[in-house]
Parts: C-alpha cells; sequence; structure tokens
C-alpha cells in the first residue's frame, strides 16, 4: 500500500500532527509533504490529509487539494485547531473537508493546535469572538506530547483498517 502523508499549516501545529501520523506508519511505502509539495496525487492507495481549521472550515490551499484526489484513493482527514477537541468548529471543519472528497473517507482525527497569537488579539477586540479567542488562548501548549502520542495510535488504526478493507477486497 503507497501512502501519502500530506499537510497544510500555517504555524506549524498540523506538520508536527503529520509527523506523528508518518512516524507511526509501519511501512517503506510513504511519503511527508507539505500539500504544495505534492504534484501528482495519483498513484497512492491511501493519503492522510491535514489542515488547520479557519473560521469552521478548511483553508482553501488544503480544500483545493482535496478536491484533487480521484475517487479509488482512501483518505483520511486530519486537523489542528484552537477550539476543545469536541467543539463546533472542528466538527465542522471535518465535515466541510468529508464533503469535498471523492474517495472514501476512512477516519478522522482532530487536536487542539497553538493559535497565532495576532489572530487572539484581533478576536478580543470582537465582542462576538472574544469568547473563542479565550478558549483559544487555552491551546497555547498544542499540539503536546499526548496530542502527537493519540495522533499515532490513531495512524496505527486507520492502518489496520485500511489494510482489512484490502484483505476483503481480494478475496
Amino acid at each position: 500500500m503507497k501512502i501519502l502523508v500530506a499537510y497544510y499549516t500555517k504555524t506549524g501545529n498540523t506538520k508536527k500532527v503529520a509527523e506523528s501520523i508518518h512516524q507511526a506508519l509501519d511501512t517503506n511505502d510513504k511519503e511527508l509533504k507539505s500539500m504544495k509539495e505534492v504534484e501528482d496525487v495519483g498513484g497512492y492507495d491511501l493519503i492522510f490529509c491535514g489542515f488547520p481549521v479557519h473560521a469552521h472550515s478548511v483553508p482553501v490551499p488544503a480544500q483545493n487539494f482535496l478536491k484533487k484526489i480521484q475517487p479509488s484513493t482512501k483518505v483520511v482527514l486530519f486537523s489542528t485547531h484552537g477550539s476543545q477537541t469536541e467543539g463546533q468548529m472542528p466538527k465542522e471543519a471535518i465535515r466541510n473537508a468529508i464533503g469535498l472528497v471523492k474517495g472514501e473517507v476512512l477516519g478522522s482525527f482532530t487536536c487542539r493546535g497553538e493559535v497565532e497569537q495576532e489572530v487572539i488579539d484581533e478576536l478580543m477586540n470582537k465582542p462576538e469572538h472574544r469568547a473563542w479567542a479565550m478558549e483559544a488562548r487555552s491551546a497555547q501548549s498544542h499540539p503536546d506530547s499526548a496530542d502527537l502520542e493519540d495522533a499515532r495510535f490513531f495512524a496505527r488504526n486507520i492502518i489496520r483498517k485500511a489494510e482489512g478493507f484490502a484483505k476483503f477486497a481480494r478475496k
């Protein structure tokens, strides 16, 4: 199985998670690349796609990447965000990403990530966004070692799931 771990990041949070996922994959046929480095998404059996959540959704560069994935490709989504892990924003972003994928989505993973201080400062000045900005402040130490271990655990489980599908398809 040929695997790509592709990510889009602005702060480095999503790259850290991508590196942990890549590290957990017990195969030699794997690649780790930023989305802008990927010239062709064809030829992969499984693609892990990571992005930061921006305004409840998927950033445009990640949207464009997801739209290029072939229907025959299995896809796994992961994201980083300043919200609480079970919050509405990361859930909406994953739903939006699923809507862009033509292939089969095997699963998704989200974890908190540090939000740029300038973004927090700007949102603190807007009453309608102040509560979220205060919540985002608590994500400053993320992704932490526990988040990265959760990402590795998630990746190993996805590989077992994908291998199970492959065995079933061969029968």
